[in-house]
């Protein structure tokens, strides 16, 4: 195992960022007879939650065993409170260096693999939403998501009025990251546009995993999605189970959703 953190200059942030890897040792015994054996790395970009920061990942959970039991390279950028979105105004382009810019640097640096089957993004909370939007976004390019406790909120704050708080932040801020909040549905930072307009063009959509506790509030909006998706008759597999918003959870279900990574491309 290799735990590193990289510093790099961002043309879509155009400043230095810094993101935290994994990249796991020699596979496991029980693997290194398996189809994977001496192939190139599978990835993961795996983002963190609003207030958190690229540490979180590794300082909260088992990801460094999961990296290396499932032979699966780690990256943690930062999202900085922006939802892993773009800001035209601001020439920031958050969902393009995740969705992009991210994707191509560590490919060019590490063993990894160029198929879209062996590349994933994930997430907890903002960073669930940031996987759905961004893999969505980016469909071309990530074969899996996985989004836990997913902050789905354009469901909550498309057309709010100006006086709006919910405790966690306001109108102004919403505004700031999402843009005009009346517009809002039906964009591109909309997953169930953007998963139509996959589906519209012909693209298959990467397939989900989403997971959410039963004592979580953002429930009700990982139900309505899920809604949304079973509808549309889109591949994924959803997971409620006891649990709030907590890091004993998130825990939990990221290795459920390696798992699920496993057993799904083992049966293709």
């Amino acid at each position: 195992m290799a735990t590193l953190q990289i510093s790099f200059r961002s043309e879509c942030l155009k400043r230095e960022v810094t993101f935290s890897a994994l990249l796991p040792g020699d596979q496991p015994e029980e693997f290194q007879t398996s189809a994977r054996a001496g192939q190139p790395l599978r990835a993961i970009y795996l983002l963190h939650g609003y207030s958190g920061s690229h540490n979180d990942w590794m300082n909260f959970t088992r990801i460094r065993e999961l990296s290396d039991r499932y032979h699966i390279a780690v990256f943690m950028p930062a999202g900085e409170n922006q939802f892993y979105l773009d800001d035209e105004n601001r020439e920031e382009y958050f969902g393009e260096y995740i969705g992009k810019e991210l994707v191509d640097f560590t490919r060019r640096l590490f063993p990894l693999s160029t198929e879209r089957e062996d590349t994933f993004i994930g997430g907890l909370s903002m960073g669930g939403y940031g996987a759905i939007r961004n893999g969505l976004k980016y469909g071309q390019q990530f074969g899996r998501i996985i989004a836990l406790s997913s902050a789905l909120i354009p469901y909550k704050v498309a057309n709010i009025p100006p006086d709006y708080k919910d405790g966690i932040a306001s109108y102004k801020y919403y505004t700031s990251v999402f843009g005009d909040l009346s517009q809002l549905l039906g964009s591109d930072k909309d997953p169930e546009r953007l998963a139509l307009d996959l589906k519209e063009n012909g693209l298959k959509p990467p397939k989900i995993y989403m997971a959410c506790g039963t004592e979580d509030f953002l429930l009700d909006v990982n139900r309505r999605f899920h809604a949304f998706l079973e509808q549309e008759q889109i591949g994924h597999a959803y997971v409620e189970s006891g649990g709030a918003h907590t890091w004993d959870f998130w825990d939990k279900y990221i290795e459920a959703a390696l798992q699920w990574v496993e057993e799904d491309s083992a049966s293709i």
